[in-house]
């Protein structure tokens, strides 16, 4: 629900605040003090064309900012979050700027959006009913949704039974198309994967084989460089000729030191470690002898481990980096196959599943065609019953549910073939395989038409209003807004579109600009535009009415008169006569 309008700078409104709340808000004012800007402003929060000719003179830009209550909306707050926006304290701000020189900014919940995502977030909040609007059951998707709307658990359900079915006929088709058109390139990546896996099979590598062959290869190539280099060490570390060694050295360091012990013990503590050392060294140097004695040239092992190095090189070009990611590509592989190696008997399970899918789906719409007719029959007498009180006696309107029929498929294989429903083959979609149209005949005789081409500007807005009221309690829209509704109505007609306000307000936000006093009478809130001039500039303003200040207006919309006696009395009953005829919550 709406908190909260501000608008600055848009047409005769220099800055004004309009405070919201539940039930009917009637908005009325003299002839050119701006009521219809507040519905232009309703409509650029909306995310509607900004027009900077809707820019006040002198002012850089106009803006208009919206505070919604989205704490009973959580599919609101939800579109908030993904755009990027955040809910404050249960709050959202929604605005939007156009410069004088046209360019629009828009913003949701402190981020900056395009004006198509504030059409997206904000456009669910807000009906607008007006003579120049585009209206939300003009459009042939939300007239069937009303349809479903009012229909109720029954119809909610069998919607939802078939679109379940219509998903899984979706995924299978899918599937089935990519199975089918793709087998080709399935059977030639079968026939890749065997031979790699051949190829894998063939050299059968082992984990970590290509590390340590590689290794044992390097060894082998230079044998006689290592045990020339480990007789060298051996030699250098204790001389077989009796030559200078490292042993030697630290056996005679040791033995000086080991001399003048008993004169200072920081000598005694070095003979000690010269005595480690040598322990060390000879250690070291029978393993540097062993590993040269250990050290054979075998040419003919240096062979077998250059060839087996080459096959594995072969493998890990193709399949991976090392012989470990050889093995990983392999397991993949391998299942991969299976799945492809499947692909004739897939096509099968999934044609055999396709067929009953269609079955199911065929006596599904059935059966929601059905429920939708006969709730288009209900539906279309109650809005001709309420339409008989607002000045159109002899209208009706008539709800039309229809099957695209079309010809017999070639073959039901084709890709979204239609169903055989009833003995006919209709075209079907995701809500069913119906179209709803909601037809106006506005006189006696006349031929039922849309309701975009059956009835005047005046006549549209009434029918829209008798609809709202009739699907009031099934509207997922929270807050609805009626410009000029009452347009060509006037006398008892006018008090009936009153009261069909008050009552769709019981269950939704309405805001209504009007110029008749009957409807305003109804109002739970009444908002005042006054103008005013200093002699070149002219502004308005917004007034929330007391009761005092009601009267007066009403008296100014009956007589034109806001001191007469008898326009006050007027104003007085028209208040209390509405009081008494409101509908009971």
């Amino acid at each position: 629900m709406l908190e909260e309008l501000r608008i600055s700078g848009l047409g005769v409104i220099e800055s004004s605040t309009l405070e919201l709340g539940p039930g009917l808000t009637v908005i009325t004012g003299e002839t050119g003090a701006g009521k219809t800007m507040i519905v232009t402003a309703l409509g650029l929060l909306l995310g509607g064309r900004g027009d900077a000719g809707a820019v006040r003179k002198g002012a850089k830009a106009a803006r208009v900012e919206g505070v919604v209550d989205a704490r009973a909306l959580d599919a609101f707050a939800a579109a908030v979050d993904e755009a990027g926006g955040e809910v404050e304290d249960g709050r959202v701000l929604l605005a939007r700027s156009v410069a004088a020189e046209g360019r629009s900014r828009a913003f949701v919940g402190g981020a900056a959006v395009p004006v198509t995502a504030l059409a997206d977030v904000a456009a669910p909040l807000v009906a607008v009913h007006g003579q120049s609007d585009q209206h939300r059951l003009l459009q042939a998707p939300a007239q069937r949704e009303a349809l479903d709307r009012f229909g109720g658990s029954r119809l909610e359900e069998l919607r939802a039974a078939y679109a379940s079915v219509y998903h899984r006929l979706q995924a299978v088709e899918a599937e089935l198309a990519e199975v089918s058109t793709h087998s080709r390139e399935r059977a030639r990546e079968a026939d890749l994967l065997r031979f790699g896996l051949g190829e894998v099979g063939q050299v059968a590598p082992q984990p970590g084989e290509d590390a340590a062959l590689a290794a044992e290869e390097s060894r082998l190539g230079f044998a006689d460089t290592l045990r020339a280099a480990g007789e060298q060490a051996r030699e250098a570390l204790s001389a077989e000729q009796g030559g200078p060694d490292a042993l030697g050295a630290a056996a005679a360091a040791r033995g000086l030191l080991d001399g003048v012990r008993e004169h200072d013990e920081e000598a005694g503590a070095l003979a000690d470690r010269l005595a480690e050392i040598t322990y060390l060294l000879s250690d070291v140097a029978a393993d540097v002898a062993s590993y040269a004695a250990g050290i054979e040239t075998d040419p003919t092992r240096l062979a077998a481990v250059s060839e087996r190095r080459a096959a594995l090189t072969a493998l890990t070009r193709k399949y991976g980096d090392t012989i470990d990611d050889v093995l990983a590509w392999a397991e993949q592989a391998a299942q991969r196959l299976l799945e492809l190696d499947g692909t004739d008997d897939r096509i099968e399970e999934l044609r055999s599943e396709r067929a009953g899918l269609r079955a199911q789906l065929a006596e599904a719409a059935d059966a929601l065609s059905v429920a939708r007719r006969e709730a288009a029959g209900t539906l279309a007498e109650e809005v001709t019953a309420e339409l008989g009180g607002l000045s159109m006696p002899h209208a009706r309107l008539s709800v039309e549910v229809r099957q695209r029929e079309t010809d017999p498929p070639a073959s039901e294989d084709e890709p979204h073939a239609p169903l055989r429903v009833d003995g006919r083959w209709v075209r079907y979609g995701s809500s069913g395989a119906d179209d709803v149209e909601l037809l106006l005949a506005a006189n006696t005789g006349a031929e039922a038409r849309p309701l975009n081409k059956g009835a005047s500007g005046g006549e549209l807005s009434r029918v829209m209003l008798a609809i709202e009221v009739v699907l009031a309690g099934t509207s997922p829209v929270p807050t609805f807004v009626f410009d000029e509704v009452d347009a060509g109505v006037g006398g008892t007609a006018a008090v009936e579109v009153g009261r069909r306000l008050a009552r769709l307000a019981r269950n939704a936000q309405v805001l209504v600009v009007t110029h008749l006093p009957q409807v305003a009478a109804y109002a739970d809130t009444h908002v005042a535009v006054e103008k005013s001039s200093d002699g070149s500039v002219t502004s308005s303003g917004l007034t929330v009415l007391d009761d005092e200040g009601r009267e007066r207006e009403l008296s100014r919309m009956l007589a034109g008169l806001t001191e007469s006696d008898t326009a006050l009395a007027h104003a007085r009953e028209l208040l209390e006569v509405a009081r008494s005829a409101r509908p009971e919550a």
